[in-house]
């Protein structure tokens, strides 16, 4: 739960300037692109060092009580071997959920602008960062640091040396070899969209109801349209998160036509899962800027693939030749993210998806993500 005692306006002036403190030196921090992402951006929040920084810089009260009231990651139940192990959260996501929910509603709603400009600030100044040629300093650390040398043979371009930016790094290609999609040979099949951490609902109710807890949340707020919202009445609805680490491209689920995309602006707040399933708190997914690309399967029915910008993400991008009219297959690769987490969303119609047994299950009866990769099957079409 979100703390519930009440605070001061003084103290809640003093929690938002330590935020806005705390995020530019830890952004500042990363200029230094030589050094280990874990020491900066990427240091477990729980991690004694976290911790004594954090302490000299916010008013003790409001600190003890965000400790108090909120854990410091989430756990993931890994798809291929069953195994739910602990993800912890890095700083700069619990700064931001510092930012979103400290202090009371009233108070959270008058910071909001002040709040909003100071993310889309960090977030600008860190594509900058990561698209400036210095920036290659920073691959080899981060490679490290998240143990991603296994998978170099996965990647179009395996020769970290070989890329200009961090940025071009971060949105790497990957090999269509590296992430076979099952049953290619059935249409009906829905393959997973990114390598990710997934969770699935037959029905956004449902979503509502496990997940998605924020208030202000509705299909036609994430759609940006009454009309099409219509279209996905009491439908599925599946949630791909990114974390830094994975690979940062989003694939189509199923084959189809792109009927339509359009581009809504918004914030750039964390989509961390303890943003998103708090009640009472801000909805994220609807706030953040996102795309919604509307897919026409072979079938006539609809599919929306939301895109959805996170904190500290510079930008996002559509592959050359993703556009209006044109068609696309299961598997192919639509755009990328780049620097920072992010999650793309699937909407399906009623009646639209039959959801894989196994990812309902972790998503209601253990409240878990479940870690999966592109082109895994997550349902089919009936």
């Amino acid at each position: 739960m979100a703390p519930s005692n009440p605070v001061d306006k003084d103290t809640d002036g003093k929690h938002l300037a330590a935020v806005e403190s705390a995020f530019q030196d830890v952004t500042d921090k990363s200029e230094k692109h030589d050094k280990d992402p874990k020491d900066h951006l990427h240091q477990p929040s729980h991690h004694e060092k976290s911790h004594s920084w954090l302490k000299s810089l916010f008013p003790y009260n409001s600190l003890q009580d965000f400790e108090n009231s909120w854990h410091l990651g989430n756990y993931i139940v890994d798809r291929k071997t069953g195994e739910k192990s602990f993800e912890p959260m890095s700083i700069y996501v619990r700064l931001g959920m510092h930012l979103l929910y400290y202090g009371t509603k009233q108070e959270n709603l008058l910071q909001s602008k002040r709040a909003q400009e100071m993310l889309k600030q960090q977030s600008e100044k860190m594509g900058r960062q990561y698209d400036s040629p210095e920036s290659k300093a920073h691959i080899a650390p981060f490679i490290q640091s998240f143990q991603l040398e296994s998978g170099l043979h996965e990647f179009v371009q395996p020769d970290p040396s070989k890329y200009n930016t961090f940025n071009e790094f971060f949105a790497r290609e990957i090999k269509e070899s590296a992430r076979p999609i099952a049953e290619p040979d059935n249409d009906k099949a829905v393959s997973s969209i990114a390598d990710c951490r997934l969770t699935v609902f037959p029905t956004v109710d449902l979503a509502k109801k496990y997940w998605i807890k924020g208030f202000g949340f509705t299909v036609a707020r994430l759609l940006g349209s009454e009309d099409l919202a219509n279209e996905f009445k009491d439908g599925s609805i599946l949630i791909h998160r990114l974390a830094p680490q994975d690979y940062h491209r989003w694939h189509s689920p199923q084959s189809g036509t792109v009927e339509s995309i359009t581009d809504i602006p918004g914030t750039y707040y964390t989509v961390n899962p303890q943003a998103i399933n708090e009640p009472g708190t801000l909805d994220v997914f609807c706030e953040n800027r996102r795309s919604v690309m509307i897919l026409k399967r072979p079938s006539g029915s609809k599919v929306a693939v939301i895109a959805v910008g996170a904190m500290l993400v510079g930008s996002m991008k559509y592959n050359e030749g993703v556009k209006v009219g044109a068609e696309v297959h299961r598997g192919q690769c639509l755009g990328a993210f780049y620097y920072g987490g992010s999650t793309v969303i699937s909407l399906y119609p009623k009646g639209g998806v039959t959801l894989d047994e196994d990812l309902v299950r972790n998503s209601t009866e253990q409240n878990c993500e479940t870690y999966v990769q592109v082109g895994w099957h997550t349902g089919v079409e009936p």
